[in-house]
């Protein structure tokens, strides 16, 4: 049917309406009119006249009533009663009365037929043409408006195979209640439940504002049952348009184990990056793409991407190029080893940066403990050249990337990066460069992290190797990780090592658990083979020895450290023969190193 056949049918329908209930409503009101009379014939012209003129300035005839909803009925309130007001001033002023019981009864009659007209098509749309007899049965979790217009879209969307069936919500005032024809049925402890006794397939996780600790519990719940469980896309991509309320997504290990993000103050952090000529070492890395990623939003004059790796230092390259093409920013690419003392010198001379990120090291903890002098190569004296560069040539602020296997450290790796801090923290007392330090525990989907090694192994079928049943790690996401750096940045003073509040620490057991349910799969299906702990590794991680912990926050979710003794003549010797040394002895001494625990008869403390 076209516009204006579609517009031609509305006019006749209405027409016949009004003109019926003006017919009915005198019957009804029993006034002693004739139908032929003057008057009679003035209050039906005007208000056909009257409800025509008011739906086309409302757009009455252009609603589409297979989606009507209390605004659609409110336009019809005002044209129905506009229209009885007219036709009654009109009676008032050409024959100095009005029949009000007259009005009042044609009123009623004229929405009760013009509001049944346009919302039967409705209810026989929802009743017989959404049949649910094939349809998924479906639990909606938040009875708010962004679960009620998930509910509206998927009762309306006939061609949706999804079926609401019910709301979970934790409000108490909404418990017991319907919204939308739906029971809002309890709270997340009745998922369970709700989902047995409904027999529900399907669960939507509808809450934007949901915090990730508030998401890990719900879940958890949705987790003991056989639907699967599916969330709303980010609030974000439903605002842009990327996604329609209806396009849902599967609750990713990101949504349960990443902290709700620090905010950054964009001020500070804009003052000492923008315009100015920025380093990243390591900058083809998960840590080091990022950080580019981040800095390049403030807006900075050059960002020099420099990485050992050649393939990935062209991709994040291409992808910044391809992103920031319309600002002024000049990305370079150094091909470099941090190893090369030279190197880092001659660049640092040609570029002359203001801000340094020392990004670049090695981070598997199993493979520097077979290979402890490649630990000392990569992080300690790597970390030496770069510093020692950017001192030389007036780097205004210098941020060295650590990690919470620092503390207390009883793995190679761990050791070394202690060690590259009191190098960092060493030099800052001798330099103009501001020298800080930046640790936090494991990031969700770097590489060599455990979330990509449990992923491919649920899609080979399992089992997921776990190493002990009561591991514990902290986690962060790799964006929440880059802009604490980024941050610390703007916070420096000079000789910190600042670390981040990550929350309470979580389950290698229960991860592995939470993915294999992600992927729609059991543990009965998918096993978990416990393996035992791996030189090196640790049940728990810190991030502060209790001797370093300073109580006070310098910014939300961000500590200072305070800092302890530092064994530069010791470190010093290290590099000089770490490689004449057997590879058990110098595991040994570094971590001895590292943990305080060494003792030499002439041995220099540097105490700040």
């Amino acid at each position: 049917m076209t516009y204006r056949q579609r517009i031609s049918l509305f006019i006749m329908i209405d027409s016949c309406i009004v003109l019926s209930a003006i017919f009915i409503s005198m019957y009804l009101a029993s006034i002693n009119l004739q139908i032929g009379s003057y008057p009679a014939l003035v209050a039906m012209l005007t208000i056909l006249f009257c409800h025509h003129l008011f739906s086309t300035k409302y757009k009455l005839y252009k609603k589409v009533w297979e989606y009507a909803s209390i605004q659609e009925l409110l336009i019809i309130l005002k044209v129905v009663s506009f229209s009885v007001i007219s036709a009654m001033v009109i009676q008032l002023l050409l024959f100095q009365e009005v029949q009000f019981k007259l009005f009042i009864v044609t009123w009623l009659l004229h929405m009760c037929f013009i509001g049944g007209s346009r919302f039967i098509w409705r209810i026989y749309r929802d009743s017989v043409l959404n049949r649910s007899d094939n349809k998924i049965r479906t639990l909606i979790i938040g009875a708010g408006s962004a679960g009620t217009m998930v509910a509206r879209q998927l009762l309306k969307n006939n061609e949706s195979n999804l079926l609401p069936v019910a709301f979970i919500d934790d409000d108490p005032r909404k418990q017991r209640l319907e919204l939308l024809g739906l029971p809002v049925i309890g709270g997340a402890d009745a998922i369970v439940s709700s989902v047995q006794e409904l027999e529900i397939d399907h669960i939507i996780i509808s809450i934007p504002s949901l915090s990730k600790k508030e998401l890990n519990k719900i879940f958890l719940e949705c987790a003991k049952t056989d639907a699967q469980t599916k969330i709303l896309p980010f609030l974000e991509d439903l605002i842009t348009g990327k996604v329609s309320i209806n396009h849902f997504r599967d609750v990713q290990v990101e949504d349960l184990l990443g902290r709700d993000p620090v905010d950054m103050d964009i001020e500070s952090i804009s003052e000492y990056i923008n315009n100015k000529v920025v380093l990243v070492t390591g900058a083809g890395g998960s840590i080091g793409s990022e950080i580019t990623r981040q800095i390049s939003a403030f807006h900075p004059r050059q960002v020099i991407l420099l990485g050992h790796g050649e393939n990935s230092i062209y991709s994040i390259e291409m992808e910044l190029q391809e992103k920031f093409k319309n600002s002024q920013i000049d990305f370079i690419t150094e091909i470099a080893d941090v190893q090369d003392e030279v190197k880092m010198m001659t660049v640092m001379r040609k570029y002359q940066p203001d801000v340094v990120y020392h990004a670049a090291a090695h981070k598997h903890v199993p493979l520097m403990e077979r290979n402890p002098e490649e630990a000392v190569k990569n992080n300690i004296i790597g970390t030496r050249n770069v510093a020692n560069a950017a001192s030389q040539n007036n780097v205004g602020i210098f941020v060295m990337i650590s990690t919470d296997k620092a503390v207390n450290p009883t793995s190679v790796m761990g050791a070394s990066k202690r060690l590259a801090e009191m190098i960092v923290q060493s030099m800052d007392k001798e330099s103009n460069t501001k020298f800080v330090a930046v640790r936090f525990g494991n990031v969700l989907g770097s590489r060599g992290s455990v979330i990509p090694l449990f992923k491919k192994q649920i899609e080979k079928g399992g089992p997921v190797t776990v190493t002990h049943p009561d591991m514990v790690r902290y986690f962060m996401t790799i964006p929440e990780a880059s802009r604490l750096v980024v941050q610390a940045g703007a916070l420096a003073s000079g000789g910190e090592i600042f670390v981040l509040d990550m929350g309470e620490p979580v389950k290698i057991a229960d991860l592995a658990k939470n993915l294999i349910k992600l992927s729609g799969n059991s543990t009965e299906d998918i096993g978990i083979e416990y393996t035992g702990i791996r030189p090196g590794e640790k049940l728990f991680e810190e991030l502060l020895k209790d001797n370093e912990v300073h109580q006070e926050q310098v910014y939300p979710k961000i500590y200072i450290g305070k800092t302890t003794e530092l064994y530069i003549d010791d470190i010093n010797q290290i590099i000089k023969n770490y490689n004449v040394i057997e590879a058990d002895t110098l595991r040994k001494y570094l971590l001895d190193l590292a943990n305080n625990t060494i003792i030499h008869e002439h041995r220099t403390v540097v105490s700040i």
